[in-house]
């Protein structure tokens, strides 16, 4: 059975059993237990293990002494390791006889193997292959990796380890972080034996230099790059537009390296891996080149290009539509005309144009400017029976000016004040309704109370007033009118005012 151990790691082993003897008149059973260790303090302490006897005789009323002192359970410090501790109990009937048990405690000598059983490294090949008695191994691996993991079994369990100064266990693995790339990492294991005799073993990993001068990926803004990115070609095209938003002042490029060991410089300026840079833009109808230099560890250098290239300033200052509600457009529109002309009634009071460019970067200016969001605007017009001029600016991005001119005539406010119908119920009137005709008759007899009057005008938007009323824009318009007593009679009257002013008047006389 392994007993605990002190600071050096030693182990000391105690062959142990219980015995039992029974003999007729003198007998005793004896039980060994293993009692608690004592240690020393710091490498130099000696462990002093002890087992505790308990001896019973097998017949009461017999003595029992152990190595001399009369005692059924005694502690016997145990001798350094490698040595043999005897234990003597005696068992006596009346003083007369007895009979002596022997009992030898034999604690194992320290060990010495300080050896590995195996070594594993990952990823990686051990040079030379692993032998307990080769102390010294190199591994080369590849200059992306950053890390190898270990794996020491010792020989002797019994034995203690570290890697790199790491307390470690037989069979633990352990990560070890390596130099950069070029550079070696050396990996201690020192094994430690029973004995406390020590054996180091090391790993030289050399990480090897790289020759990687590509990138992981290529972004740029505002536009993309043609073809589309890929790490093996090295030149693209940027197209960019000749306006942009004004808040666009710069091309802005960000590149990652595929190993960031490499350097890399945009333009002649160092920048580490996904970094951005901003250039500025190429005027309109010109071109900018970004160089992008990448440097692998063992010096040798790719350059990418982006070729920035900007449309220059359109001359197109037409319009490709033009629209005007109420409308149409005379005549209907072409981009080459720009000479229209609109007929609205009396009555519309304003019209919506909208011009549509056809080049998004040209601007347009209507002027009188009117009011709305957009492209449609909406514009007051003159007084009816006057004309309106609509001036469309279009200005393309060069500078180039086209207008076009839309002249709306309004017509003059109509003057027609006739009704179109007029009736009564009961009637009929006399004489029977007719435009021109202004006055009328109607006898009822002493029954009728009220009549129904309805009137109707030629033009909607004239006005009707008196005792019949409808504004502009309502056609027509009726009415109860109540009677006076019989022998009475009853005067109803209807204006109608046309939209230039000019009335004429309606009568009907009801006699009861």
């Amino acid at each position: 059975m392994d007993l605990p151990h002190h600071a050096s790691r030693e182990r000391d082993y105690i062959a142990m059993r219980t015995l039992t003897a029974v003999r007729q008149y003198l007998a005793a059973v004896f039980f060994l237990v293993i009692g608690l260790v004592a240690y020393g303090c710091g490498d130099s302490a000696t462990v002093n293990p002890s087992v505790t006897i308990t001896a019973q005789p097998a017949v009461a009323g017999d003595s029992v002494t152990i190595n001399g002192q009369a005692t059924t359970s005694s502690v016997i410090p145990l001798g350094a390791a490698g040595t043999t501790t005897p234990v003597n109990i005696v068992v006596s009937e009346s003083g007369t006889n007895s009979r002596t048990y022997t009992i030898l405690f034999v604690r194992a000598g320290l060990t010495g193997n300080n050896s590995l059983q195996d070594l594993t490294v990952s990823p990686g090949t051990l040079a030379p292959d692993f032998d307990e008695n080769v102390q010294s191994y190199t591994i080369d691996v590849a200059n992306n990796i950053g890390s190898v993991t270990v794996t020491p079994t010792l020989s002797d369990p019994a034995a203690t380890m570290t890697v790199n100064g790491q307390v470690t266990n037989s069979g633990q693995t352990r990560t070890i972080s390596l130099s950069p790339a070029g550079q070696s990492t050396t990996i201690t294991i020192e094994v430690t034996a029973q004995n406390r005799t020590k054996k180091p073993y090391a790993v030289s990993v050399s990480r090897g230099i790289s020759n990687n001068n590509s990138l992981r990926s290529l972004g740029i803004s505002p536009g993309s790059l043609s073809p589309a990115f890929s790490a093996g070609r090295v030149g693209y095209t940027v197209n960019l537009p000749s306006t942009l938003p004004s808040n666009i002042a710069n091309v802005t490029v960000t590149p990652t390296l595929q190993d960031t060991t490499a350097s890399m410089a945009v333009n002649g300026q160092p920048t580490t891996s996904g970094q951005s840079r901003a250039t500025p833009l190429p005027a309109p109808g010109s071109n900018a080149f970004i160089n992008i230099v990448v440097t692998a560890q063992n010096g040798s250098q790719k350059t990418y290009t982006v070729n920035v290239i900007r449309a220059a300033l359109g001359g197109n200052n037409n319009l490709s539509a033009l629209t005007v509600s109420p409308g149409p457009l005379t005549p209907a529109f072409t981009a080459a005309t720009t000479s229209y002309t609109v007929d609205v009634a009396s009555t519309v009071t304003s019209i919506t144009v909208t011009p549509t460019r056809q080049d998004s970067n040209a601007t347009i200016t209507v002027t009188p400017p009117g009011t709305g969001s957009g492209q449609a605007r909406t514009i007051l017009l003159n007084g009816a029976g006057s004309n309106t001029l609509i001036n469309i600016l279009v200005t393309a991005p060069n500078g180039s000016q086209k207008n076009y001119t839309v002249n709306v005539s309004r017509a003059a406010l109509g003057g027609n004040n006739n009704l179109s119908a007029l009736t009564v119920s009961p009637g009929p009137l006399t004489p029977a309704f007719a435009a021109a005709t202004t006055s009328y008759t109607v006898d009822v007899t002493s029954t009728v109370t009220s009549i129904n009057v309805s009137a109707t005008k030629a033009d909607p938007n004239a006005v009707m007033s008196g005792s019949l009323t409808a504004g502009a824009g309502t056609a027509s318009a009726q009415t109860s009118i109540q009677l006076g007593g019989p022998g009475t009679t009853r005067v109803v009257s209807i204006t109608v005012t046309a939209p230039n002013g000019s009335s004429k008047t309606y009568t009907i006389t009801v006699e009861r």
